[in-house]
């Protein structure tokens, strides 16, 4: 029997004009004849970290039961249909935010301990952390991809409400992604520029400047390619491949009407393209996101949903008031509900997340079986500026074997945060001992 099937190469690319458009897995990308594990359609693994500021609600966040199906909190309930991806954590503490003796205050200052581990250090001529858990997985699994991270956020880094307090860089609350000890990489605000970045050729301002002026979307520059292209594959594959260039415009067409002047190049003076509605820029973010994985443009990802004393309000979670302010709800039963209508509705934006992955197909499963995602802050309960009983969340199947359906509920003062950045790394095959602050990886996680 000869087999005469030809496949395209994994990274197969469209190229025009300032542009570079990675696609998405195809059937014909796979060799006649060979095992799927063995090919591109071998399960990939991705990560994604997600901070937000100022804890959770007390009482509404942790489940009142543990182990195996749970009853979902209040706030944690929108994540009930990914029930069998989800995996609640109740009961670490995050040590490497907490103030001492020597160095008091600063609760707000420390929001890269998330995936590090390690204590900022106050008053340092530089700022000094350590390698991140999402650099360490970027630098096995991105080597193949068009970028080996992407760092989002939501709030600009330019503007500091005070947040570089008790004498520590702001270098540690501007970004929670870091490749070393002394290099906090930037966080981008700005959809239009992170999406230019994930399909731009590596041209300049200018460049990219032109060609928004002459074309209205940047698949504009590959559309003669386009069907030529598609000749040689099959209607499966023309469908995938018309849906996922549906998403690429679609959120292009998005991120324009959520800016007012397509040709303006944004600035740190003139932060041109962030959209005013925050309930748009994070839908937008997320689906960057979604995309980037979708053409595995890149495996590691972060998303900074504020940033410490952030006074944003977000009106479609039905309570209007500042995230920082309401997060001191002073013990007050009212207080605490209206505050955990915030921290739901920003885990119903996980949920938006979450089911766009799973309704992509990748591989042999879905993106929402090939990735774990791990959300979380740097406090407990805010309003007394507590480091202990962080809400913990993680979704995803990593290579489709990580079990969800479980919430893990760890004594007080026993295991800390560290500890699941170390359980983490050995679910992608990195074998660390310890990291930051950690003791070790924690019990019965895996």
């Amino acid at each position: 029997m000869f087999l005469t099937k030809k496949h395209i190469p994994r990274r197969t690319f469209l190229r025009g004009a300032g542009v570079t458009v990675a696609l998405p897995f195809l059937e014909a990308m796979l060799p006649a004849g060979t095992a799927h594990a063995q090919t591109a359609a071998a399960p990939v693994r991705r990560f994604v970290g997600i901070w937000h500021p100022h804890g959770a609600s007390p009482g509404y966040w942790s489940p009142t039961t543990e182990g195996r199906d749970f009853e979902f909190s209040f706030i944690t309930k929108p994540l009930e249909p990914f029930r069998d991806r989800t995996v609640l954590i109740s009961g670490l503490d995050s040590t490497a935010a907490y103030s001492t003796p020597e160095e008091p205050g600063g609760n707000h200052a420390r929001g890269a301990v998330l995936l590090s581990g390690v204590r900022p250090r106050r008053d340092a001529v530089s700022p000094h952390l350590g390698v991140t858990i999402d650099q360490l997985i970027a630098e096995k699994y991105g080597r193949d991809t068009l970028l080996s991270s992407v760092q989002l956020g939501i709030e600009d880094a330019s503007h500091n409400s005070g947040n570089c307090n008790w004498g520590y860089s702001c270098a540690y609350t501007n970004s929670i992604s870091w490749p070393d000890a002394t290099t906090p990489l930037p966080t981008e605000v700005n959809p239009r520029m992170a999406f230019e970045r994930m399909f731009g050729d590596g041209s300049s301002p200018e460049a990219r400047r032109a060609g928004r002026l002459q074309s209205a979307s940047i698949l504009d520059s590959v559309t003669r390619e386009i069907p030529i292209f598609k000749q040689d594959l099959g209607p499966g594959d023309q469908a995938v491949l018309d849906n996922y260039l549906d998403n690429v415009r679609e959120i292009e067409r998005r991120i324009r009407n959520a800016t007012s002047n397509p040709a303006a190049e944004v600035t740190a003076e003139v932060p041109f393209g962030v959209p005013e509605s925050k309930d748009v820029h994070f839908k937008i973010m997320y689906d960057l996101m979604h995309l980037a994985f979708q053409a595995d443009i890149t495996r590691s990802a972060t998303l900074m949903l504020g940033r410490d004393l952030s006074g944003t309000t977000f009106p479609e979670s039905g309570f209007i008031a500042g995230w920082h302010g309401i997060s001191h709800h002073g013990d007050i039963p009212s207080n605490k509900a209206n505050y955990a209508l915030i921290n739901r509705y920003h885990v119903e934006n996980l949920a938006y997340f979450c089911d766009k992955l799973r309704n992509t197909p990748d591989g042999d499963g879905t993106l929402l079986d090939h990735v774990l995602i791990y959300k979380s802050s740097n406090m407990g309960n805010s309003h007394r500026h507590a480091h202990e009983k962080v809400p913990t969340i993680l979704v995803g199947g990593v290579d489709g074997t990580f079990k969800g359906n479980r919430h893990i509920v760890y004594p007080d003062n026993t295991q800390r945060c560290a500890d699941l950045l170390v359980s983490i790394l050995h679910l992608y095959g990195i074998e660390r001992d310890r990291i930051g602050e950690s003791q070790g990886p924690l019990p019965s996680f895996a």
